[in-house]
Formats: C-alpha cells, structure tokens, sequence
C-alpha cells in the first residue's frame, strides 16, 4: 500500500476493524487491494473461490481497484450479487446486475457469474438461494445504505436469524430516497416499490467481508452502525458480530469527531 492509501484512523467497534481514509479515492483504493490480497491468499490455497457483490455508486472505486489488478485468476471465481429491483424494464441501466457487468464482471471475465433474474419474481429467490447453498462464500464486498442497511434488509424486513438464504421485501421510503440522492433515479416515483434480496444471514455467511462506506450522505449511517445496540432497527449493526469483517469509510462518511 502507498504512503497515501494509509488509514488516517484504525480502530475495532466489537469484532468490525475500521479504517478511515483521506479521501474517498484513497479509501477504494485501499479496500480494493486489501480485498485483492485476500482474494489471491484463497486461490493460492484452494481451487476455486465465490464472491458477492454489492451494486451502487459507493462501490465505484474498490470496484475499479479490483479490475485493475492484473494477478487476480477470475477464471476461478464465482460472483453473485445481493439484490436485484422487481419491476424494472428489460435492460433498465439501473438494474443492478447490469451495473456489476459493466462496472466488473465484462471487463475480468469471472470463471461463472450467476445474475439474479427478477422477471421471474418471487420464485427467483429459491434458484438463487439453491446456488448459494451449493458451496461457502469466502468473501462479500458491500456497503451500508443511509438507513443502515445491508444488501436490502431495510429495518422494517431485517431479520439476523432468517431462515431464508433470499427473499422479496418491500423498500422503505429512506432507500428508496437514497436511490434518488444517488442518481440513480430521477425521482421517487421512478423507484421500485419491492425487490429481491439476499438476507443478512446469507450475507453473514462470508467467510471474509469488505464493507465500503464513503461519502458524508453515510455519516449517520456510519455512526449508528459503531455507536448503537445491535439490532435490526440499524441491520448494519450487525457487522460488529463478523470474526472477519473490515469497514472502509472516508474522513466525510466517518467524520471528523472522535468517536
């Protein structure tokens, strides 16, 4: 790692290790050569390994940091992704399987990527979730949504002992409006009501978590997630649980107050 990709910050809120960067670009950077690391470290000891991803702009630079990296074999990598919109129109550019392949997946080639099919509703959730029981996650690159979510386990439909490996939920008004504030959407009439989500348990089950929060729209977020009781009311609490789970935030996603 550079001298400019340093953690300003490092500290452990229970389990979850923190690394607060400069800026933004330092902090994606940074978590994408860490995740880098990790994911060479498994295919040097086992054959093959299997990833999930998150789609969203906070994404954007670890993301980049990963295709960079000329040593990653992708021919032996599986890759996921945690959600998927109900109700979008074929090949609506903000689908979220549709912004992994142009952001990762086209330009590494992964040895599979198995997409979620949401035209398929509901009964999507049991071909998923039979696909991800096949074998262990080893790692889960994700981020925190402004109303503490993971993946789309908004307050309301989380729930840390789900039976369910996916599901449908219904999106609250705050992620919905996170959509919007992300420019991904026009306007809150433009943003689906429901979607498919992997749950927290299926996230859980990732062997090794790379968590990447950046930008002052998450700085409560980010506060709720080290500073408040375990509980669904912020799911991403939960993190703090994790025996391998490493949140990367920026100086504008931690702030600049000692916590």
């Amino acid at each position: 790692m550079t001298s400019l990709q340093q953690p300003v910050k490092e500290k452990k809120a229970g389990d979850l290790k923190i690394r607060v960067y400069r800026t933004r670009g330092e902090m994606g950077a940074a978590a994408g050569a860490d995740a880098a690391v990790k994911i060479k470290e498994l295919l040097r000891a086992k054959g093959s390994i299997r990833m999930i991803f998150a789609a969203a702009p906070s994404q954007n630079e670890m993301l980049d940091a990963l295709a960079a990296d000329p040593e990653i074999d992708w021919t032996r990598i599986t890759a996921f992704h945690m959600d998927e919109y109900l109700g979008l129109p074929p090949g609506a550019p903000q689908a979220f399987g549709r912004y992994l392949q142009g952001r990762l997946f086209d330009r590494v080639k992964p040895g599979k990527v198995h997409l979620i099919d949401s035209s398929n509703g509901a009964a999507e959730c049991d071909r998923y979730a039979a696909l991800l029981a096949e074998s262990p996650i080893d790692i889960v690159c994700l981020g925190i949504g402004e109303n503490g979510h993971i993946a789309f386990n908004d307050p309301p439909v989380a729930d840390f002992d789900d039976p369910l490996l996916v599901k449908p939920v219904e999106l609250d008004e705050v992620c919905r409006r996170q959509q919007v504030n992300d420019g991904c959407f026009p306007g809150m009439d433009d943003v689906p009501t429901h979607a498919l989500t992997l749950t927290v348990p299926a996230l859980f089950s990732g062997a090794h978590l790379f968590c990447v929060v950046p930008g002052p729209t998450k700085r409560e977020a980010v506060g709720r997630t080290l500073g408040e009781p375990i509980s669904t009311a912020c799911p991403s609490t939960i993190l703090r649980r994790h025996p391998d789970c490493t949140l990367y935030a920026d100086v504008d996603s931690y702030g600049a107050e000692e916590r």
